[in-house]
């Protein structure tokens, strides 16, 4: 047996943590669609009964877990072949702590899963995740690694860029906010470059390497087909919303700032670590496209962004579906 455990066939049990999320929604349906009986393990359980007509009757069963607590973990966990841990957040707010639920909830479940038997482990981080980097989003993701391969050291770990679909916090949030202003705030000069991900591609890499023995132990950068800088792909959603609007350079000094008032909101549009995040280049490292640790790697073919936007941007139109876009 490989050190990530057997390789799953249908009809075995996944419980995935997270799975009532944006990327975990779309997870489930990929494991329901390979026949897998899926727990999803989420606070809130009645707001994940949505999840259920993704599989046949009875193959898709939300269930109560916190990541912050062991007994709820070690119970979601009982008599499963494998765990996914999508969990994550963007922003801290009350309890949900970077720390918390980033870097010991991560261990948390990777320890639980470990003393319940259970070796095929995939666990979702970040490209960006480094224990030295000055934002406390990528260091928690790194610890959150680290935590994991401490209890599994053959747990499987991807490292997606930023990712995006119709339920995204990246296209959604400019378009919303192009929608209303004449401006866009392009923090740093609009220079840090991106290589987004379409989020059934990231589905399919998490069911693929639960399928995979040589898998195993490896950590995987998952990225679409283009690089572009930040700047570009405000370029590419006014583009894509037919909207004319000033791209406005920020240093990142000043964005801090800004982002200090910004973040005592309940849903802070912008966070002071974020800007931090906005300093660093996200994307696919030389090292993991030599090492074939990437969605090509596994046999996946990256979806452009060209195939995807206009599905779900078209709204932000000014004629909404029924008129191609054009400047205004």
């Amino acid at each position: 047996m490989k050190p990530g455990g057997p390789v799953l066939r249908a009809g075995a049990t996944v419980t995935v943590f997270g799975g009532s999320g944006f990327l975990g929604r779309h997870t489930v349906q990929a494991l329901a669609r390979r026949g897998y009986r899926l727990r999803v393990a989420v606070r809130r359980p009645n707001e994940a009964q949505f999840l259920r007509p993704m599989g046949a009757v009875g193959q898709v069963e939300p269930v109560q877990a916190n990541i912050r607590d062991d007994a709820s973990v070690a119970a979601a966990l009982a008599g499963a072949d494998a765990v996914v841990n999508l969990v994550g957040i963007l922003h801290e707010s009350g309890k949900q702590k970077f720390t918390s639920v980033q870097a010991e909830g991560a261990g948390r479940v990777a320890r639980a899963a470990a003393a319940a038997g259970i070796a095929s482990f995939v666990h979702v981080s970040a490209i960006g995740a480094d224990p030295e980097s000055p934002s406390a989003y990528a260091r928690s993701k790194a610890e959150g690694e680290a935590g994991v391969r401490a209890a599994l050291p053959g747990a499987v770990i991807l490292r997606p860029s930023i990712v995006f679909g119709p339920e995204d916090d990246f296209f959604n949030r400019f378009a919303a906010l192009a929608r209303l202003s004449p401006v866009l705030p392009l923090i740093g000069g609009g220079l840090t470059r991106f290589q987004p991900v379409y989020v059934k591609d990231v589905a399919e890499a998490i069911a693929t390497v639960l399928e995979r023995d040589d898998a195993a132990g490896r950590i995987y950068e998952i990225g679409g087909p283009e690089v572009e800088t930040f700047r570009e792909l405000m370029e590419r959603l006014l583009r894509e919303i037919g909207r004319a609007r000033l791209l406005v350079p920020v240093p990142f000094a000043a964005a801090r700032l800004k982002a200090a008032f910004l973040q005592l909101l309940p849903t802070p549009p912008l966070t002071v670590d974020q800007v931090r995040m906005l300093a660093v280049d996200n994307v696919v490292s030389d090292a993991a496209k030599a090492e074939s640790r990437t969605l090509e790697g596994l046999g996946i073919q990256p979806t452009a962004m060209a195939a995807i936007l206009q599905s779900y941007l078209y709204r932000f139109r000014r004629t909404g579906q029924f008129k191609r876009a054009s400047a205004s």
